[in-house]
């Protein structure tokens, strides 16, 4: 069945004033309706946000001159919807992995420092793009379609090929259910595992479909609890470190000869590395509403740079927590959760467990939540751009006021990979280990890069790239700075961490191209990851053909 690419291409005034890169003009009210850069047409657009006036190419979905989901997104809304996609259980649970990664308590507490500066890094060139877009909601959809308009529609579609395909959840329902089976005290079959999880999620799809605004109060709450959590697990380290807890009698063991077994392979590094990347995986998610924010340049520059410096905080004292209270080989090779060891070691009792299962429970609900909110806004996006069929039934918020298409897209998804795999390296393939809540046990912890993330980091690289792209036209056609700009540092920081994710993986692990975390080849998900691009310029040059 056709579909048509231009039916949301805005449309140009009649007679708009025009002016060529060649010229230059002042940014007022009297601003022309279209500046032209070559081949490039770029349209003047105002969404109701209260943000300035900004120009886009004129071949992209235009601006919603009224957010059909409402301005709900305040300042505390953008603290906890980044807070809430960062903080899933990986605090609770990767610190394990990544100590066994690195070898070493010094080298993997780098690796958490490391990991902030990577986030701010990207914040600064998601905020940059922002700037320049400050009425579109969808993020990275919008800033790739931007900043590669040519050749028309080729990442849109390349995009939303990854973005539809791979738009599930499945280990972050798999998780919740994992830790509500724990308190019930029962060893479930696969199948109660399976049943539980596609209940828990569907209840998520539920709740934000039922309500925007009170979805994003349920965000708002569940953040804070998660705050409150890491502040009581960073407190209590402090207490151990101050000798006031008998069961632990050397605290600063972990912390003598902190480099002693750092590894020199280079795959461990990388899935080390991965891991981090994806412990702060949400620090941008507040980029995924925009249109829904008031003012959103000063005000996400302000309380996204709060939320990512917070989150930061927290991981490195619940970090150094981890380690004054647990041996260094035992933490490493415990079966359980770094904090349900923590919490054990100190406390000693299975209640203190029991309570810590049904925080990280909250946790990963949370996640849920804060992710379909942020992927709803995404997957619309692409559906505004016109490269979906049914165009209308991803835009569309009746009759609740949400999108309801793109979270119904999200349950089938993750109701299919939740039902069809079976456990095991089939369901680790499918979607990254490194996901907040994909793991439960140290066990299931071993730093992969996944078939989701790889594919990703290729658009990631593309976009930091193309800021430079869309600041050059920005220049050309001589309109003013935005209202943040990126430092190069930053920038060029990011694109180094993309091409590292890219191509560390191609690494072969210790013992062999078969030694890695799974049964089969090591590099399998590079190449799967590969094909997906491979399959998105075949869609592309269909659509081409057919005149879409």
């Amino acid at each position: 069945m056709g579909f048509s690419l231009s039916r949301w291409r805005p449309q140009p005034e009649a007679k708009p004033a025009v002016i060529d890169a060649d010229q230059n003009y002042t940014s007022d009210s009297s601003d022309p309706a279209l500046l032209r850069d070559g081949n490039l047409a770029f349209t003047r657009v105002q969404g109701g946000n209260d943000a300035k006036a900004s120009y886009q190419e004129a071949i992209g979905a235009p601006v919603e001159t009224n957010s059909p989901l409402g301005y709900h997104v305040g300042w505390l809304t953008i603290i906890f919807l980044n807070v809430n996609q960062m903080i899933g259980t990986g605090i609770f649970s990767t610190p394990g992995s990544i100590l066994n990664a690195t070898g070493s308590v010094g080298l993997a507490l780098i690796y958490w420092f490391i990991g902030f500066i990577m986030a701010i890094a990207g914040f600064c060139v998601y905020l940059e793009f922002a700037s320049y877009f400050p009425s579109r909601s969808g993020a990275e959809v919008v800033y790739l379609e931007q900043a590669y308009p040519r050749p028309k529609h080729f990442f849109p579609i390349a995009y939303a090929v990854q973005s539809v395909v791979l738009s599930f959840s499945s280990s972050n329902a798999i998780v919740l259910s994992r830790y509500l089976w724990r308190i019930a005290g029962k060893t479930p079959s696969d199948w109660e595992m399976k049943g539980v999880a596609i209940a828990a999620y569907t209840l998520a799809v539920i709740c934000v479909i039922a309500h925007n605004k009170y979805s994003l109060w349920a965000v708002n709450v569940l953040g804070f609890l998660k705050i409150i959590t890491l502040i009581f697990i960073s407190i209590t380290g402090f207490v151990v470190l101050g000798g006031n807890v008998s069961r632990i009698t050397d605290p600063n063991a972990n912390f003598r000869n902190a480099f002693e077994g750092t590894t020199d392979n280079g795959n461990d590094l990388s899935t080390a590395l991965v891991n981090i990347v994806f412990s702060y995986t949400g620090y941008a998610n507040a980029f995924n509403v925009v249109n829904e924010v008031k003012r959103p340049i000063p005000t996400i520059k302000k309380y996204g740079f709060i939320s990512v410096l917070l989150v930061a905080v927290l991981y490195m004292l619940c970090n150094v927590a981890y380690f004054s209270a647990v041996p260094k080989e035992e933490f490493a090779e415990s079966n359980e959760i770094a904090a349900s060891v923590f919490f054990t070691s100190v406390f000693g009792t299975s209640g203190a467990v029991t309570a810590l299962n049904v925080l990280v429970l909250l946790s990963a609900y949370g996640n849920l939540l804060a992710t379909l909110i942020g992927a709803s806004r995404l997957i619309r996006e692409i559906g505004r751009q016109g490269v979906l069929p049914f165009t209308a039934f991803w835009v569309s918020t009746k009759p609740f006021g949400t999108p309801i298409g793109p979270y119904l897209l999200k349950w089938a998804m993750t109701f299919i990979m939740i039902v069809a795999p079976p456990a095991g390296d089939a369901f680790q393939f499918g979607e990254s280990s490194t996901s907040q809540a994909s793991v439960v046990r140290l066990a299931d912890c071993k730093p992969v890069v996944s078939l989701k993330t790889y594919p990703e980091g290729l658009f990631f690289l593309a976009m930091s790239i193309g800021l430079y792209i869309v600041r050059r036209h920005n220049k050309r056609v001589g309109r003013g700075p935005p209202e943040f700009k990126a430092w190069d540092v930053a920038a060029i920081f990011f694109i180094l961490i993309q091409i590292f994710i890219i191509v560390m993986p191609w690494y072969p692990p210790k013992g062999g191209p078969y030694a890695g975390d799974v049964s089969f080849w090591y590099a399998t998900y590079c190449v799967v990851g590969w094909e997906f691009e491979a399959a998105s310029r075949w869609w592309w040059t269909s659509a081409d053909r057919r005149g879409a």
